[in-house]
């Protein structure tokens, strides 16, 4: 009879124990959420400004080569220079659409979270299954 009081004490202090590891371990995912969600938010940023510089001074260098070459070949076609360097810039849009596409169809975020998170379930289903 005496060894009941004492399974009793024993399973109680398991249960605290497993507790505490899940708990620990909840926290420290959360951490590891909570950083990954910095990160990519600082990635995002840096994307999104540099992208923005991309296009600005892209913008100017094309505006300063499309007036030298319609002054170029104003007097012979100006109007075909004016399609052909609307086609080229369509070409190149089409382009840059699919590569933006594939990016946005590739993007994986939060994968180290979603990552360990698996390893825990697959670690918990071992233990206790």
């Amino acid at each position: 009879m005496e060894q009941a009081p004492a399974n009793l004490g024993s399973l109680a202090a398991s249960s605290k124990h497993f507790a505490r590891r899940l708990f620990t371990t909840g926290e420290n995912r959360l951490e590891l959420l909570v950083v990954e969600l910095q990160e990519a938010r600082q990635h995002l940023l840096h994307a999104i400004l540099l992208a923005l510089g991309v296009a600005a001074f892209g913008f100017f260098a094309l505006l300063g080569l499309n007036v030298a070459v319609v002054v170029l070949f104003w007097n012979s076609s100006s109007v075909a220079v004016l399609l052909g360097l609307a086609g080229l810039y369509a070409m190149v849009t089409f382009g840059l659409y699919h590569k933006l596409a594939r990016l946005l169809r590739d993007w994986q975020l939060l994968s180290a979270t979603l990552a360990q998170l698996r390893k825990d379930r697959v670690c918990l289903k071992d233990n206790f299954a």
